[in-house]
């Protein structure tokens, strides 16, 4: 009974110093961990057990619920946010994937060129352009050769023209003499024919 009466007003004497360093000790560290600490510093030893006072019990109880419970409000949030964010980040993947889609049309549009209704590469309608160009200047280099190998033909044929003219001119002279010279023997003739009759 001794053991109980002195168990007794030692707990009772430990309770009154836990009750007034509880006051004291709010002022401090307010986590789990340090409550915890606190509780098992605080509390009396008992033969090999610790005595803790029943109302700091309860308190650490109702404040580990409470951390709990706004640990749970903070993963909560954290997981709102992070599917929002997943959200965001498809939404602007989307979007990436349908910038990228325009960025290769218009690409796309500035490497084409529409030739003949078609839509043609640049590099294909120049290298195009400039067989065509090279075509055409082959078949300009063409004609103008013809037409100096012409224009040298029609020179000779015309100085051979003016030539035979020239002698045809000559011939006409000659036998135009030969002509006016034979008629003249002819009448010399005829008049000395006449003479003599």
């Amino acid at each position: 009974m001794k053991k109980s009466l002195s168990s007794l007003i030692l707990f009772l004497f430990l309770c009154g110093s836990i009750f007034a360093q509880e006051e004291d000790s709010q002022n401090i560290d307010n986590s789990i961990n340090a409550q915890f600490t606190e509780l098992i510093e605080d509390a009396n030893n008992y033969q090999e057990y610790k005595v803790v006072k029943h109302n700091k019990l309860l308190q650490l109880q109702k404040n580990t619920v409470n951390e709990i419970e706004g640990l749970n409000k903070t993963i909560q949030s954290s997981s709102d946010t992070i599917q929002n964010q997943r959200k965001e980040v498809a939404q602007l993947q989307q979007k990436l994937n349908q910038t990228k889609e325009d960025l290769e049309n218009v690409t796309q549009e500035k490497d084409d060129i529409s030739f003949l209704g078609m839509a043609t590469n640049k590099g294909t309608y120049q290298t195009t352009m400039w067989v065509i160009i090279l075509a055409l200047v082959l078949i300009l280099l063409f004609f103008i050769y013809k037409f100096k190998n012409s224009n040298v033909l029609t020179k000779e044929a015309r100085k051979n023209l003016a030539e035979n003219e020239a002698e045809f001119e000559e011939y006409r002279k000659t036998a135009l003499e030969k002509q006016q010279k034979l008629g003249r023997m002819l009448q010399d003739e005829k008049n000395k024919q006449a003479n003599k009759s």
